[in-house]
């Protein structure tokens, strides 16, 4: 607590010098920061919610230029709009009192909340439901930079073009708002624990064909893509399927299906069948909508943390080739942060991801293990020199034990320290071997610690599939995923809440807006919750 400072010394919104001013001169509304002097008095840090507390230890006026790149703007012309400041205010009152629009625009007129209001710059003037859900389209549309575009190749053989979102710098300067606060420590930021985990959200629309696609939004005739799955799909000959399929959401074009099984979870639970085919019967659940996609910054001594990046899209794109984007991305948006450690499950278990994390980040791999078909024969991995959970054997069938982790060369040593002549039981007994086997050439005393392999980003055989910086299973690997596991959870609680798990709004950029802004709420008020803490403990 005492590395938190005061309020008076970070509470200017830390906009970047090379943004442009906002070309608008006038606006319906204007915010301006009233000052923090009232917080001088205990009771308004007791009384006050968060969203009134962060009105007084920020300043957001340096937020309207960020704000204005984000809109588009490019010159005075137009209507008289809003002031960009106030209506984002706006949204992140509406995430504190969890309301939606119409709820949000109505309590601005009661005289109840006249004082928040005016904090947030609205004098008589209030925008509409509508004005909101234009503003909020206006923010998705433009957040997607064309021009700024990663390359990220699937191990399918699958190239994405990712482009990079504006939206995030909100993310990247709440992250800095709270870096000069003193929340997010230097050890904590040298020595980073990463964490990249989606979450699935349902569509506004209700879904009427779990196959729809891009081709079902064009002008008939059209193929469709179900009655090639052998479904009854929609022959698209009637009049109400002339400009789209009668089956599609016009409302969420963007929206797509996907089964998700919850493989990422635990699989201790007793009550599972032995049998693959029942196991797999009535597991998972279908989702229709979008995935939103985190890479989340943990403090694994003070319990807490932020979002560095999003990324928003359909719910059936994969996570991997977004998540290996944000990895790239990190350099530019954060250039002084260390990271020690990524994890994540196992759908990041892919070779670019691993890549990313060992030759871009230079972090250690802590990745769930993603399985392969070829895990399952045991006589493989006395051939290849590694079990199915990346733990190197001899061919005798020896698990090696692990013997450290070198930072500088950057590779993990295995020894054998000759277990075969401890009456150690082979991990894979062989068939016409003699144990322990008299022919191992590292039994001698020429090999104090037997047979030794260092490992670096891959195997012997070029797989990096199951390397892990980290022992798997080891009480550090546990630490250190669990962590990043309970991170993910706080965030996706944090949507829940907020009612965002089933969407309360249509289309893919009002959606997308919706998170980037959520996940920068969820940072500051972490940031009030913190300082709050911290005055109350102090006293001061």
């Amino acid at each position: 607590r005492s590395e938190i400072r005061n309020g008076s010394e970070f509470r200017r919104w830390p906009t970047p010098s090379c943004t442009p001013a906002c070309p608008k001169r006038r606006y319906r509304s204007h915010y301006v920061y009233q000052g923090w002097e009232d917080l001088k008095d205990p009771l308004i840090w007791s009384t006050s919610t968060l969203f009134e507390l962060l009105l007084r230890l920020v300043d957001f006026s340096r937020l309207r230029p960020v704000l204005a790149q984000l809109r588009g703007w490019k010159n005075d012309r137009g209507w008289v709009p809003f002031d960009p400041v106030s209506i984002v205010l706006l949204i992140w009152w509406r995430f504190s009192n969890k309301w939606n629009r119409s709820q949000t625009v109505k309590n601005m007129q009661q005289t109840r909340y006249a004082d928040i209001v005016a904090l947030m710059g609205f004098e008589g003037v209030y925008p509409s439901e509508g004005g909101l859900r234009y503003i909020e389209t206006c923010l998705g549309l433009n957040s997607a930079d064309p021009e700024r575009v990663i390359e990220v190749h699937s191990e399918e053989g699958q190239t994405y073009q990712i482009a990079l979102q504006h939206l995030n710098e909100l993310i990247v300067q709440s992250v800095e708002l709270l870096r000069q606060a003193g929340i997010i420590r230097d050890a904590v930021w040298q020595q980073a624990l990463l964490c990249p985990d989606g979450m699935l959200h349902d569509a506004a629309s209700r879904m009427r064909c779990s196959t729809v696609n891009a081709d079902c939004y064009q002008p008939a005739p059209r193929p469709c893509a179900a009655q090639e799955k052998g479904k009854d799909g929609c022959d698209c000959d009637q009049d109400a399927c002339r400009q789209i399929c009668r089956f599609a959401t016009p409302r969420d074009p963007q929206a797509r299906f996907i089964w998700y099984t919850g493989s990422n979870r635990p699989g201790d639970n007793p009550n599972r069948p032995v049998d693959p085919e029942k196991r797999k019967k009535g597991r998972g659940k279908g989702v229709f909508g979008y995935r939103s996609l985190a890479l989340q910054l943990c403090d694994p001594d003070h319990r807490f943390n932020v979002t560095l990046l999003n990324d928003f899209q359909p719910a059936n794109l994969p996570e991997a080739p977004f998540a290996t984007a944000q990895l790239l991305q990190l350099p530019e948006y954060y250039p002084d942060l260390k990271v020690d450690v990524v994890a994540g499950d196992a759908g990041f278990g892919t070779e670019p991801f691993l890549h990313a994390i060992y030759h871009v980040l230079r972090a250690r791999r802590v990745v769930d293990l993603r399985s392969h078909d070829t895990d399952r024969d045991k006589t493989l991995w006395t051939i290849r020199g590694y079990d199915n959970k990346g733990r190197p054997t001899c061919s005798f069938g020896y698990a090696l034990t692990a013997n450290g982790f070198d930072t500088r060369r950057r590779r993990h040593k295995w020894v054998c320290a000759k277990a075969c002549l401890k009456h150690v039981k082979p991990r894979v007994q062989l068939p016409d071997t003699l144990y322990p086997p008299p022919e191992c050439p590292f039994q001698g005393d020429d090999h104090p610690h037997g047979k030794v392999i260092n490992v670096a980003e891959t195997f012997g055989d070029g797989s990096s599939r199951l390397v892990r910086d980290v022992p798997f299973g080891s009480p550090t690997w546990k630490k250190y995923y669990h962590r990043a596991r309970n991170a993910s959870e706080a965030r996706n609680s944090v949507h829940k809440a907020l009612g965002f798990k089933r969407l309360p709004l249509y289309g893919l950029p009002r959606a997308k807006t919706l998170c980037f802004l959520s996940d920068a709420w969820d940072n500051l008020s972490t940031l009030v919750r913190l300082v709050r803490e911290a005055t109350a403990a102090t006293g001061r």
